[in-house]
């Protein structure tokens, strides 16, 4: 009977020590896995920051090819009536 309860003794003193490692390594996990939201999270943020300022490039973008349009007319006037005063 002694056996057997030493054996038992023994069982659960291991059956503790593999729940007390669970434990640790899920609480690892967790600190991990809080430490990779918040890089994802942050890089959510660098995201929409950078599609922001992407997106104010193209309107930038937008408005000078406006103005270049607008001076290549103005060039094409200047030269047309250059042109007709050589005449």
């Amino acid at each position: 009977m002694e056996v057997q309860s030493n054996q038992l003794e023994a069982i659960l003193l291991q059956m503790g020590e593999a729940v007390i490692a669970s434990t640790e390594t899920v609480d690892r996990l967790a600190a991990q896995l809080d430490a990779l939201t918040k890089q994802v999270q942050q890089q959510g943020y660098q995201i929409f920051a950078l599609s922001d300022a992407v997106q104010t490039l193209a309107e930038n973008q937008d408005g000078a090819l406006e103005r270049i349009q607008q001076l290549t007319t103005a060039l094409q006037q200047l030269v047309a009536a250059i042109e007709e005063t050589d005449k």
